[in-house]
Order: structure tokens, then C-alpha cells, then sequence
């Protein structure tokens, strides 16, 4: 099996509002055990809305659509911050995952980076996400703990994870 990766561009409204349904099934589906559906769903609205999606954009934050045999099993979201490429978002669909995508997705992203002359892809993992070992297994190391203010009394308990090259 392998994966494509098709870009969001900014003012395809549509496409937006097919990413924002496919984000938020899979966000809902996997952080309500760990967050909480009232988090949760807080989250999804600031982050994962079409608004909101829309908003990252133009920004200047990339979104594609991971796709395998022309059907979206997932997506990422990244941008450059400092000399890092931060990867924001990177979600499979639940019947997709332990298939093997993740190294062609860190293939993707690595390659992303050094057209931008990056050095590093750095993300943010829950504490409690079992996704940490996958990131660890792939070579990213743990360089510190953050806990964010995300607003309305809730926080992004988070390490962040590097990979650098």
C-alpha cells in the first residue's frame, strides 16, 4: 500500500469543507478517550472547522488530503517556524493506521522540509498519546514538555518531538 498527498489551496471552499468533515470524524473518533468529548469538541471547532481550516490557509499553513487509491484516509497540516518544519496535524483514519504509511508520510514531510531549507520537523504529542512511541520508533526525540493555554480552561498537555536531519 502506498499513499499520495493532495494540497488545500486557500479559497476552494468546497474541498475545505471536506477536509474540515474528514478532520473532525477522525479527531472525534480518537481524542474523545483521551480528552474528553467536551475538550474535544472545543478543540475541533477552534482548530478543525472550515473556518477555521480556511483561516490556516491564509496564513499560509499547508493542509493536504493523504490519500490512498484516490480515496482521503487522512491528513497533515505544517508550516515553517524558525528553522523547523512544525508539523501541526498529521491524522490517519482508524482503518488505516498500523499499514505502514507513517514512512512514507515522514518521507513527505522530511522532503517538504528541505525544499524550504529546513533542518527539523518538530510536533507536539499529548502526554497521554500512545502515538509517541511511533514518532520515537521513526527517530524523533523528546526536547521538552509544554503545557498550552488554549483557552475556556483548557490546555494542550503536550511533549514536543524533533527529528532532525
Amino acid at each position: 500500500m502506498s499513499v499520495d498527498f493532495d494540497e488545500l489551496k486557500s479559497g476552494e471552499e468546497n474541498r475545505i469543507k471536506v477536509m474540515s468533515a474528514l478532520a473532525s470524524a477522525i479527531v472525534k473518533e480518537y481524542y474523545d478517550p483521551l480528552l474528553g468529548a467536551q475538550q474535544n469538541d472545543y478543540m475541533i471547532e477552534k482548530f478543525q472547522s472550515a473556518g477555521s481550516i480556511a483561516n490556516q490557509l491564509s496564513e499560509g499553513k499547508k493542509y493536504f488530503f493523504i490519500r490512498n487509491k484516490a480515496e482521503n484516509v487522512g491528513f497533515v497540516c505544517f508550516y515553517p517556524r524558525g528553522n523547523v518544519l512544525y508539523l501541526s496535524k498529521l491524522y490517519l483514519r482508524v482503518d488505516m493506521r498500523g499499514k505502514g504509511f507513517a514512512r512514507e508520510i515522514m518521507a513527505f514531510l522530511k522532503s517538504e522540509a528541505e525544499k524550504l531549507g529546513l533542518c527539523a520537523i518538530e510536533l507536539n504529542v499529548n502526554k497521554n498519546n500512545q502515538t509517541k512511541y511511533i514518532y520515537e520508533k521513526l527517530g524523533f526525540e523528546q526536547v521538552r514538555a509544554e503545557k498550552i493555554d488554549i483557552g475556556s480552561g483548557y490546555y494542550m498537555d503536550d511533549y514536543v518531538y524533533r527529528l532532525s536531519f
